[in-house]
């Protein structure tokens, strides 16, 4: 990797005051986010995972609830939709994974495990594969249409936090608590790439495109371009972080820190400019995601709440209003 460069979060004077979309309903600490893909009539969805065991649906632009999955019995740390939104993930601290009408709330399929799951996704477009991880350190493969005999990946040093799907060059990646990112080919199960990121793993990430791949790790961000397995950012902050996530068009990234309340908007790249810095929660930012346009981001945190924010202040996008300064 190239040498890292240094970076302060000292903010910029804008010429507009954003005034955020703030969605309640959860009732202790958003711990994960993520926007669907477009489907039908130009929507897409955004839905959240939360400490209260009850994660929720919205309208991804206005953030309107829709629904809340009701059946865990524990904490839920993440939430994922399928291609179509048909159908939903979870991962929890029950020891399962549940997939869900997403249409109609009703769980379908419970997958248990002997240990705290704190990640689930997707392995394919049509929602039938699910790949799980957690505090066992492995990585498993699910067919929902045999969901008692899971295959095993891929094993890591310490406890997983994230597991993704890419359907680019059908890959899952798995991070977690010992630093390594692992890169496996889903048709052979053999481990296409292994990354260092340095420290704990807090947070990783995908562009819509699944074409770039983001990390959070100690007070670094990352990203590698998944064509050709490059660095693409690799950048040391002066904060601890726990997010970074990056817009479709590769021009902003969105960073959260550990033990602050801020969120901070950069270029994208390997200056990072900072763009704009935004004081809305009432607590740290666990977890940040774009909209599939780009237009919006969403934030959650430790106050409960999720926040919506504009990409480009300014612009006429959703219910946004903005006092000018």
């Amino acid at each position: 990797m190239p040498s890292t460069n240094n970076m302060t979060t000292t903010t910029t004077t804008t010429t507009t005051q954003q005034i955020p979309l703030t969605c309640s309903g959860h009732t202790r600490p958003v711990v994960q986010l993520s926007f669907s893909n477009f489907i039908s009539g130009n929507r897409y969805m955004l839905i959240s995972a939360c400490k209260d065991g009850k994660p929720i649906l919205r309208e991804g632009p206005t953030g309107d609830w829709l629904g809340t999955f009701l059946g865990h019995k524990g904490a839920v740390w993440s939430a994922m939709l399928n291609a179509d939104t048909s159908r939903a993930v979870t991962a929890s601290a029950d020891y399962t994974a549940k997939i869900w009408n997403a249409c109609t709330g009703e769980e379908t399929v419970s997958l248990a495990h002997d240990s705290i799951v704190k990640s689930a996704d997707f392995a394919n477009a049509q929602g039938t594969q699910v790949i799980t991880g957690g505090r066992d350190k492995t990585v498993r493969l699910f067919d929902l249409t045999k969901p008692d005999s899971p295959t095993l990946l891929t094993k890591h040093e310490a406890a997983l936090r994230t597991v993704k799907y890419t359907d680019h060059k059908n890959l899952v990646v798995s991070g977690g608590e010992d630093s390594q990112i692992k890169l496996l080919d889903m048709r052979s199960s053999t481990e296409v790439k292994h990354l260092d990121a340095g420290s704990p793993i807090s947070n990783i990430s995908l562009t819509h495109d699944g074409k770039l791949l983001c990390c959070a790790a100690g007070n670094k961000v990352m990203a590698w371009d998944m064509e050709a397995f490059k660095v693409a950012l690799d950048l040391e902050m002066d904060f601890p972080v726990s997010v970074i996530a990056v817009n479709p068009q590769r021009s902003r990234m969105v960073i959260g820190g550990k033990n602050d309340l801020l969120i901070r908007s950069y270029e994208f790249g390997q200056e990072g400019k900072i763009l704009e810095t935004h004081k809305g929660h009432h607590g740290p930012v666990h977890d940040a995601c774009f909209s599939p346009d780009g237009e919006i981001y969403a934030t959650g945190s430790e106050d409960g709440t999720v926040r919506l924010w504009q990409t480009n202040p300014g612009t006429a996008y959703g219910l946004w209003q903005l006092r000018k300064i």
